[in-house]
């Protein structure tokens, strides 16, 4: 499991998790049927609180992605997270680093109406 989190970010804690299981399903690392990682060991790999991991498997158990079955665990149920799961992820993203950087949503939307207009 090579997933990461930067406590540090504005982005929730639990949607970095959810990014992080919708880029190794995008990437092919993860495929339908394989199961992840416990949400309790999720939590003590990455740091972060059982219910942050349990917030972000829920998110993404909502969007038709996994299923979670009490004592079975989280198994992916899509073989592609899908459009709009993937520009969820990469929004997060960008949104992490406008943060960064200082931009402001004003300025982040400038960006994106430029870029669709070319």
């Amino acid at each position: 499991m090579l997933w990461q989190v930067d406590p540090t970010s504005n982005t929730p804690l639990h949607v970095q998790v959810a990014a992080c299981v919708r880029r190794e399903m995008a990437s092919g690392r993860l495929a339908r049927g394989d199961r992840l990682p416990s949400a309790k060991e999720v939590a003590a790999v990455l740091d972060v609180n059982l219910h942050t991991v349990l917030r972000a498997y829920q998110s993404l158990r909502d969007e038709g992605l996994i299923d979670l079955r009490r004592g079975r665990g989280a198994v992916v149920t899509a073989t592609d997270p899908g459009g709009d799961a993937r520009l969820r992820t990469l929004v997060t993203e960008i949104v992490a680093e406008a943060r960064l950087l200082g931009a402001t949503p004003t300025d982040l939307t400038r960006l994106i109406e430029s870029e669709f207009q070319r």
